[in-house]
């Protein structure tokens, strides 16, 4: 295990200094969540797009443009940026993500001044992507390794945050503050709050001593790793290239799709536009506080056994959406499964990496195994594209219950070729 940030190396005498460890340990997970929260500030970027056509003359698409551009740069750059995290630490890897944020959001908030599309995108898409992968490189690492004996649980709570920032900051920035600061004075407070919480929550990581591992008494199982595998080994393994397709394929679903929700309730369903927007809160409630409860259940279950749940339940849903969204009620039920499908992928695939690949190079594995976040950046213009062409829904909900299914099909192989419980 890396040296860096951490404590010396363990075990020692001091059994009063262990048992401030073990008692103080829950701040890892806690600034992991910090970290991510600030991250799934990103999320909030569909309330900056009516502004920014009203104001500049763009096209939605040219407006949605930046936050493609982040998404992709975030889920790319997750592979150096978490070879620094292993190479420097959390503490530190974390702490220059928060600057970069600063400086992204910062200068984003000058698009008033200069008013190009190409300034938001490199601004909030390109430094924005950096800063957010430096910070959430740092989220999982650290919390599987000081948590061997319940990782899913405490890597889920790490990464809750990410999934929870949409749905905590967008009403605020849509009702409150870019009514009153605007663009630019909304940007400005997502530098502060961004950079400073994320600060703060820098401060509070560090990678446990050398050799760390919780008492018997307390470990209720600690999940065993199969071996320890540099980043060249991991890409050269069958099993890295399953789990990576098998994650592309639940999360571009996902991402295909649910940007036509709400415009599906107001369409075919005749909701008000804030009622058919309220799926989209039900989505994101369920990708937040679904990853705990996600993480709880592979540690007491196996991750890939809840995984293939998932896949069924997410490939049902979306092949069935016609029949399952007839109302307000099942509307918001439906977007609920689909929420709870990114909830346990993001949740238990940092485990999965871990349990296949190790620790003492998670960052960086993980990393790679997150590239395929960006197969879905560009999903949901896609989904548009596709809805515009053919003027109904049906197709693009059926394209995603297939690549559903696809991932339920390469789930299972995990599961029986490659043993993974």
């Amino acid at each position: 295990m890396n040296s860096t940030d951490q404590s010396p190396s363990w075990p020692t005498a001091d059994k009063q200094a262990f048992d401030r460890l073990l008692r103080t340990r829950w701040r890892i997970p806690f600034a992991g969540f910090l970290l991510g929260l600030m991250g799934g500030l990103s999320y909030t970027w569909g309330v900056y797009i009516n502004p920014l056509v009203e104001r500049f003359g763009w096209t939605t698409a040219m407006s949605a443009l930046p936050y493609s551009v982040f998404m992709v740069v975030f889920a790319l750059f997750m592979v150096p940026a978490g070879r620094l995290q292993d190479k420097l630490g959390p503490r530190r890897v974390a702490s220059a993500g928060a600057i970069l944020f600063l400086a992204s959001y910062g200068l984003a908030a000058l698009v008033g001044r200069l008013p190009q599309l190409w300034w938001l995108v490199l601004t909030y898409g390109v430094i924005g992507g950096a800063a957010c992968a430096l910070t959430y490189s740092s989220v999982s690492p650290p919390a599987r390794k000081w948590y061997p004996d319940r990782p899913g649980l405490a890597v889920a709570v790490a990464v809750m945050g990410f999934g929870l920032g949409a749905l905590f900051f967008a009403p605020i920035k849509a009702a409150i503050l870019i009514p009153r600061l605007g663009v630019e004075g909304t940007l400005l407070v997502d530098a502060i709050m961004a950079s400073v919480v994320s600060l703060f929550a820098a401060a509070l990581m560090r990678n446990p001593p050398t050799g760390w591992a919780p008492p018997v008494s307390v470990a209720r199982k600690v999940v065993a790793v199969r071996r320890e595998a540099l980043p060249g080994e991991e890409l050269r393994s069958p099993v890295f290239w399953v789990l990576w397709s098998t994650m592309a394929l639940v999360v571009a679903g996902g991402q295909l799709s649910i940007g036509l929700i709400p415009s599906y309730g107001k369409l075919v369903l005749g909701l008000t536009p804030t009622k058919a927007a309220l799926a989209t809160s039900a989505f994101a409630a369920f990708n937040g506080f679904g990853r705990p409860l996600a993480g709880y259940l592979g540690d007491r279950f196996g991750a890939m056994r809840v995984m293939i749940l998932t896949c069924v339940l997410q490939s049902v849903t979306f092949l069935l959406f016609r029949v399952i969204a007839t109302s307000q009620l099942t509307l918001y039920v439906a977007a609920a499964c689909l929420g709870w499908g990114f909830a346990a992928t993001l949740a238990l695939f940092p485990t999965l990496t871990s349990i296949c690949f190790g620790v003492e190079h998670l960052g960086v594995n993980f990393g790679f195994v997150f590239t395929a976040f960006a197969l879905g950046a560009f999903a949901p213009t896609v989904g548009s594209l596709v809805y515009d062409a053919t003027g109904t829904y049906t197709p693009v909900f059926m394209a995603a219950g297939v690549l559903a299914a696809a991932g339920l099909v390469l789930s299972v192989v995990l599961h029986r070729k490659y043993g993974l419980a």
